[in-house]
């Protein structure tokens, strides 16, 4: 039976240093939504032989299938814990009862972004590794998203029974395998995290912040809790008992003393603390039930020992079964967690205080920016929706958000802000002024309503789903700005064609484009100059799911796809050779342009948002592009624009000195400089790595010779010269490929890798294993059909991941008759319905 009510939830919602909002993150199939189960056996929503197998958070058919978490889900329940563990929380706490609200999220590279959704609305992350795979790809990228965010880890070590069962290693090789994990997850912490900001968030399994367990079987410990048995035992202090029970601590047993020297007087190797005291009575259990043949007398004496009493069915039980009610009233993995999260993890309270200044884009020290900080219930409404939830018909969504300040009430009016929000403009773009319908509970498969809900809790809005389209801001004060838009650690690289296959049914694709894009935050939806209907996602499995829900579920119409497509985009290798001019169609007006290739370095900068294209403060900008990229610093103050969509990574400069009239001009060049960065010269894909300077100008004095429809296509045509006279070339897409394989598999994989243009830049061993992890970079269209041909060639024994890395240039010009890019533009232009050939200086352009 389920331990609590709603309403003991609602009661502690107001309690904000007792609430911990946390996101269940790791690489795909390390155990988290099976660990999950533990925590959930615990409130009492599932019975504890259900734990494991459950998967309670896996709520859609096909994750079930396919034995992955595709969305992530959330689910709050209450607890109390020991009364004797709440002295050793270090912040803010009243009383011992605790309410944990919790999202599990997916651990495959392609649904990442519902990773980024979850860790904006938590404060800390349980990020969970395999104690035999270790940290791999996409537990780097989580744990670094999580640290962007400032969120605070723990770590769980998952799939110990594993280590004892199929391994059978020795005590002292687990405690190194543990160790080199722990340190491995710390090294990773240290690159991407500021100790200035948020102090030291390194995890220390004698600090309590790593636990080991088997989500399987439902166990799991930490130091702290074998240091509280041993302290009563030894006499010694909990803190002082933690600290021996980790690290070089070594038990002599003819002294009955502790020591860090590891002989004794006579030269005898003396056993790590760890092993003797914590690894030994597990081994035992383990050894008796398992590996003795069913010693019952044994298996009595430890039971007896540990206090542990089975019932009569239990009793009957023999090998795996029995261990795993032997283990689960030993060490229940749900204790383990629970002491973790509410002792290390900070309250909505703590954490807001210095989450604010990376979440509220306003000034720190407006209303709402105090109201965030001071986890205010009865300051101004903030509250970030970071994504849409799909209700059990499909028809509408849910609203999925964090309260940061305030209160937010059944039929309240809000101000629903988008992300193009932009606060004091007159045009009031991307906002509504509506009313919440209903505020709900997110409970895994289902919801509860609640009045309201104060500020730090997660919550469910209904009746705003029609105002937003993937996040926003919802706010009652009128000087609020935005809360800050989401950075994802994928692109949507991969593109279908999506068509009805009855014309009747159109409007339904119409429809249920709409909703797609709603119900996945990554996800992007076009429709291309040919009438076509485009459907972008992070890779081949994320764009799967995304068709099927919109055919069966969001559009409900047979429809039909196109091959996988993939997005290619233009750039230029060398300054433009000369001077490019176009005359507008009056002749009254000339214009001077070059065009010459970005660094690498920049382009990533400007995607990344470390040089923001919206930054206010230009002259900040530019000393960061003159100190750190090497420009000119009266070049990088007069950038007239980003492209496209004035946050690209292309950029119109003016280098012009004493043109007249040229501020009259520089709308109009800035939307043709849009329109040019959207579509290049060679096959209409977007530029980037591309800087466009006006050298100078000729410009009539009246104002209706340089009006727009004159400046607009003329500007385009030059900027479009300019790129012809600058090399032209292509960047592909590349995948970073992480694949786990045994060593007997390792001339396969090259031997797929190498026929797909792969570039094999890492292979290392799992120490302890015969596992090996190759890394190589594969273009994305060499991608697909990838993780078939791995498994058909290595009869399944090859485990690929892949997450997109970086765009590359291409080798030759798309210009050189026969060459691979030039196949590919044509392909593309086929594709878009457009002439196919390359538009050629002397029949498209002016006169140079």
């Amino acid at each position: 039976m389920v331990n609590f009510t709603v309403d003991q939830i609602r009661s502690l919602m107001d309690r904000t240093t007792n609430i911990r909002n946390i996101s269940v993150i790791a690489h795909v199939d390390h155990g988290k939504s099976t660990l999950t189960d533990s925590l959930i056996s615990k409130a009492g929503i599932i019975s504890e032989s259900k734990a494991g197998i459950a998967k309670e958070l896996d709520t859609r058919p096909d994750e079930k299938e396919r034995g992955i978490t595709i969305k992530s889900t959330a689910i709050s329940m209450y607890f109390e814990v020991d009364k004797d563990d709440v002295p050793s929380i270090k912040q803010k706490t009243e009383g011992n009862a605790f309410l944990i609200n919790l999202i599990d999220s997916p651990g495959h590279v392609d649904f990442s972004s519902e990773v980024t959704a979850a860790l904006r609305v938590t404060d800390g992350a349980l990020v969970v590794v395999d104690c035999i795979d270790g940290v791999c790809v996409q537990t780097e990228t989580v744990l670094r998203q999580a640290l962007a965010e400032r969120i605070k880890p723990v770590v769980v070590i998952n799939k110990v029974d594993r280590a004892l069962l199929e391994l059978k290693v020795d005590k002292e090789s687990l405690y190194q395998s543990f160790q080199r994990t722990v340190e491995s997850i710390n090294v990773i912490i240290s690159t991407y995290n500021d100790p200035a900001t948020l102090g030291d968030l390194q995890v220390y399994p004698d600090k309590g912040t790593v636990a080991f367990a088997s989500g399987l079987h439902g166990w799991g410990f930490t130091i702290r809790q074998f240091a509280t048995r041993y302290a009563r035992k030894f006499g010694v202090d909990k803190e002082k008992m933690m600290s021996k029970l980790w690290g070089d601590n070594y038990f002599n047993p003819t002294t009955r003393k502790f020591t860090t020297k590891s002989y004794d007087a006579d030269g005898k190797p003396l056993e790590r603390l760890f092993n003797y005291l914590v690894l030994d009575p597990i081994y035992r259990i383990f050894d008796a039930v398992v590996f003795s043949q069913q010693d019952k007398a044994s298996i009595t004496a430890i039971l007896d020992k540990l206090d542990i009493v089975l019932g009569k069915d239990e009793r009957d039980l023999e090998g795996k079964a029995l261990l795993k009610v032997i283990m689960r009233r030993f060490l229940p993995a749900g204790d383990a967690l629970l002491e973790m999260i509410v002792i290390n993890l900070p309250s909505p309270a703590t954490a807001q205080r210095y989450r604010v200044e990376t979440l509220y884009e306003g000034p720190m020290d407006d209303e709402s920016a105090l109201g965030i900080r001071e986890c205010d219930p009865q300051g101004p409404l903030v509250l970030y929706v970071s994504k849409m939830v799909p209700s059990s018909d499909s028809n509408r969504f849910y609203a999925f958000g964090r309260v940061f300040s305030g209160t937010v009430r059944a039929n309240q009016q809000v101000r629903i802000q988008g992300p193009n929000y932009i606060p004091g403009s007159p045009k009031k773009t991307d906002l509504f002024i509506k009313n919440v319908q209903r505020t709900v509970l997110m409970m895994g498969r289902n919801v509860k309503s609640i009045e309201d809900c104060p500020a730090g809790n997660i919550v469910g809005l209904v009746g705003i789903d029609q105002f937003l389209v993937k996040s926003g801001t919802l706010t009652t004060s009128e000087t609020a700005h935005n809360m800050r838009v989401m950075k994802f650690s994928v692109s949507p690289v991969v593109q279908v064609a999506v068509d009805v296959k009855n014309p009747m049914d159109l409007p339904k694709l119409v429809e249920g484009l709409k909703r797609l894009s709603k119900s996945d935050p990554c996800v992007q939806v076009s429709t291309s100059d040919t009438g076509q209907h485009v459907v972008a996602g992070a890779g081949e499995l994320h764009l799967e799911i995304c068709l099927k829900d919109l055919e069966e579920d969001h559009a409900g119409v047979p429809l039909k796809f196109s091959a996988p497509v993939v997005p290619y985009r233009e750039t230029v290798t060398t300054e433009s050779s000369i001077v490019a001019l176009s005359k507008s169609p009056n002749k009254h007006n000339r214009i001077y342009v070059k065009a010459s290739p970005v660094s690498e370095e920049l382009t990533s900068a400007i995607e990344e948002r470390r040089v923001d294209p919206q930054d206010l403060d230009i002259k900040a900008r530019a000393r960061v592009l003159s100190q750190e990229f090497g420009w000119d610093i009266s070049d990088a103050r007069r950038i007239w624009t980003f492209g496209p969509d004035s946050t690209g990574p292309n950029m119109l400069v003016d280098t012009t000195k004493g043109v007249q009239y040229l501020n009259d001009i520089k709308d109009s060049c800035v939307a043709a400089f849009q329109w040019v960065t959207k579509e290049g010269v060679c096959a209409e894909e977007m530029m980037r790595g591309v800087r466009v300077n006006v050298l100078d100008a000729t410009i009539h004095r009246d104002s209706v010779q340089r009006s727009g429809a004159q400046i607009i296509p003329t500007f385009r045509r030059v900027c479009l010269a300019s790129c012809l006279l600058a090399s032209p070339a292509l960047q592909e897409p590349i995948f970073l490929v992480e694949i786990q394989c045994p060593d007997s598999s390792i001339g396969a994989v090259y031997n797929v890798l190498n026929k797909r243009r792969g570039q094999i830049f890492s292979e290392e061993q799992r120490a302890g294993t015969p596992m090996f992890t190759i890394k190589a970079y594969v273009p994305v269209s060499e991608s697909f059909g990838l993780n078939g041909e791995l498994r058909g060639a290595t009869s399944g024994q090859a485990f690929p991941q892949s997450m997109f890395d970086h765009w590359e240039v291409m080798a030759g010009s798309p210009l050189d008759k026969g060459s691979k890019q030039e196949e590919i533009v044509m392909k593309i232009r086929e594709r878009k319905g457009l002439k196919l050939e390359i538009p050629s200086l002397d029949n498209y352009y002016d006169k140079l």
